[in-house]
Order: structure tokens, then C-alpha cells, then sequence
């Protein structure tokens, strides 16, 4: 072959492979599909982030132990935050631009995912499952937007209706994280107040990781509030009660899906019996789980030598969502198919709620209903409440 045409067959060749890597679904390869997630592993919310991390890498590990999905295996990298805003936006530069992610998947934090959003839906990766009521994570619509939380603040405002309207509340107060999720509980109580003509009688905040609220604490009992509430996570939570409790302050504290955890209803001391919170999800008990979820947590046991908290459980549930959707795109993967897969999932039930997403629909479950402590597990008392 002359020289001539042996270098015009090569400059085409090498044309068709440039063209075809710029057609590339980004993430997604003939063998695999790759996924990341920016996620506390250590900090003062780990405990969520450990969980959820668990419970999708082996829910992942059972799908490629099987064959994948239409072939592919299921890849999931995932960086440490410690539930700081810079932190998450450096672990989201190297997903978004290293290891150029198909999806994020499980995201967790309201600050955390609200710095990062922005960056990453301009490279057009998909936000599904981020593990944060903020309202950003679903408002306003986007097509590469998917969440299984409703709203920090609309939770926040369906409760707070239901403590004034059914239990007589009259001076709520409330306690809140300096952080983007504690300012969407504070914007909520004020709405909901001034919806019910009524006034917040006293406030405070605090960062994340503090653990001193005894002046917190005299302030707001000073005020005479007959309902706190808290907008915290975890540690936090339990530390507020526990300091109202031993100072003898008996008000009641209402918080959200944040604080909905085992880890909480069985803090030591008993301190937080009593302690009301919204969910839109049942905490799974091993010993009054349907018998699938009693296998999966006895699997889980002994893969991770502990048992699995809140937090594991809807990590399996992001990612089977997340499995179920990949299913229906089909082996001609994109982010057109995925998503049309996402949006064909109907009532899909888990733990007492049924999802449903749609083309004009990412918010699989838009309410919650509110659960308190008792006997140091949470009880459902009421239906799904709205405001």
C-alpha cells in the first residue's frame, strides 16, 4: 500500500476512535459502569456515611458476583468528607475529573451537596439518591435530579402543624446546626409559625460538633418553650437531650429524618425516651423485619461484623433503585436510557412507604410521618402528615 493511502487509512482510523470515545456515555465502558459518592467516614456523622457505604458496596459485590448488570460490574469509588464543605468539593473534583463518574450516587450532606451540585450538573452528571432532605436536592426539577427524602423544611412544617393543631403547642423554640441543613429546619419553623400566626419564641445554634449545650439549654428553658425544635443529626441530638434531661427540662423535641436512627432511640441513660421525629421510613427491626430484609441483615452482620443501622438500610435501598434502573435501560447504556429507566419505577415499596418516580416526577416519597421513642425503639404514630 502506498504511503500516501497507508497514512490517510490510519488518520481515518484513528478519526472513528476519537469519534467514537466522544460518543462515549462518560462512566460507562462495554465491562463496566462506574459510580461515586462524596460521604462522611469519619467526622461527627459518620455513622450515616459508614452505613451507607456498606450496605451499596455490597449490595454492588452481589450483582457482580452474578454477572453484572446486562454484563457490566458495578464500580463504586467513594471519598471521605468528614462532612466538610471543602473537603467534598476536592473529593468531588476527583470523581467528577479523574474518575469521571457515570452518577453520584448517595451523596451525603445538605452543605456538602449544595456546594457540589452546581459543578457537577454542568458536567451532566446525574445527583440520584443524595442522602439529604436539603430542598435543593429536588427543587427546582431537574432532569438529572433524583431523591428518596422529602424535604428538611417541608417535613420540618408538616410536623410542626401536627404539634400545634393536635398537641397545643403554643411556644416552640428551636436549636439548630450553623450549616445549610440546620438553616432549611429554621426557615421551616418560621414558615410554618407565621402560617399558624404565631411567633418563634427563642433560638440557638451550634456547629456540628459541639458538645457543651448546657448554656444552650438554660436559654431556651428560660424562654418557656413547651416544644424544641432540633435541627441536628446524630451526636448532637442525643447530647441536647441528654443535657436538658440531666438539668430536669421535660419538653418535648421534635426533629427530622436526620436524627431518625437506632443509634438514637438506644442512647444510654434513656434520655432520649420520649423524643419525636419525622420519617418517611420504618427502622428495621431483625426482630420484626419481613423475612428478605431478615436475611440481608443477617448478611450484612456478618460481612461487616455489626448489624446495620438506618443508614445501611437505605443504602440498599439507593442502590437496588439504582440496580432496578440500570436493568431497564438496557445494554445500550446512556444517560438518556438510565434516566427513562429511573422514571419508569412505580410504587416501589420499602419500609412502609411507596416510591414513585416519572418524567415530570424525581421526589420518590414526599412525605413523612412522625415517629417517637419508645422503650428505646421508634414507633410510627401517625399517617403521613402535610402542611
Amino acid at each position: 500500500m502506498p504511503g500516501h493511502l497507508r497514512f490517510s487509512f490510519t488518520l481515518f482510523a484513528l478519526l472513528l476512535t476519537l469519534l467514537a470515545q466522544a460518543e462515549q456515555t462518560q462512566g460507562v465502558t462495554d465491562t463496566e459502569v462506574v459510580f461515586g459518592a462524596h460521604t462522611p467516614l469519619s467526622g461527627p456523622v459518620a455513622i450515616w456515611g459508614v452505613g451507607s457505604v456498606n450496605a451499596i458496596r455490597m449490595r454492588f459485590d452481589e450483582v457482580n458476583a452474578a454477572g453484572g448488570v446486562h454484563g457490566r460490574q458495578l464500580r463504586f469509588i467513594v471519598e471521605d468528607t468528614q462532612y466538610q464543605v471543602p473537603r467534598a468539593i476536592q473529593a468531588a473534583n476527583k470523581l467528577l475529573n479523574r474518575d469521571k463518574i457515570f452518577a453520584m450516587l448517595a451523596a451525603l450532606g445538605a452543605s456538602t451537596n449544595n456546594a457540589v451540585l452546581p459543578q457537577q450538573l454542568a458536567r451532566n452528571v446525574p445527583n440520584i439518591f443524595p442522602y439529604t432532605g436539603a430542598k435543593a436536592m429536588g427543587e427546582p426539577f431537574h432532569r438529572l435530579k433524583f431523591t428518596i427524602f422529602p424535604s428538611y423544611y417541608g417535613q420540618t412544617r408538616a410536623g410542626l402543624k401536627y404539634f400545634v393543631e393536635n398537641r397545643g403547642k403554643q411556644a416552640v423554640c428551636i436549636q439548630y446546626q450553623d450549616t445549610d441543613f440546620g438553616q432549611e429546619v429554621y426557615e421551616g419553623v418560621v414558615d410554618q409559625l407565621n402560617a399558624l400566626g404565631m411567633r418563634l419564641v427563642e433560638q440557638g445554634k451550634h456547629q456540628p460538633a459541639d458538645t457543651d449545650f448546657a448554656t444552650a439549654v438554660v436559654k431556651l428553658r428560660k424562654a418557656g418553650c413547651d416544644l424544641v425544635v432540633l435541627g441536628a443529626i446524630i451526636k448532637d441530638t442525643v447530647t441536647f437531650i441528654a443535657a436538658a434531661r440531666k438539668l430536669g427540662w421535660e419538653v418535648d423535641f421534635l426533629g427530622t429524618y436526620a436524627a431518625y436512627e437506632p443509634f438514637v432511640a438506644e442512647y444510654e441513660g434513656g434520655y432520649t425516651e420520649g423524643f419525636y421525629a419525622l420519617a418517611p421510613y420504618e427502622v428495621q427491626y431483625f426482630d420484626t423485619a419481613e423475612p428478605e430484609i431478615k436475611a440481608w441483615m443477617e448478611r450484612y452482620q456478618v460481612k461487616f461484623g455489626e448489624p446495620p443501622n438506618s443508614s445501611a438500610v437505605l443504602g440498599r435501598l439507593a442502590a437496588d433503585l439504582t440496580v432496578l434502573a440500570l436493568e431497564r435501560a438496557g445494554r445500550d447504556l446512556t444517560l438518556d436510557s438510565f434516566i427513562a429507566g429511573l422514571e419508569s419505577i412505580r410504587d416501589y415499596q420499602a419500609f412502609g412507604a411507596a416510591l414513585d418516580f416519572g418524567p415530570d416526577k424525581h421526589d420518590g416519597v414526599r412525605e413523612a410521618r412522625l415517629g417517637v421513642v419508645d422503650n428505646k425503639r421508634w414507633k410510627m404514630i401517625t399517617g403521613p402528615l402535610n402542611y
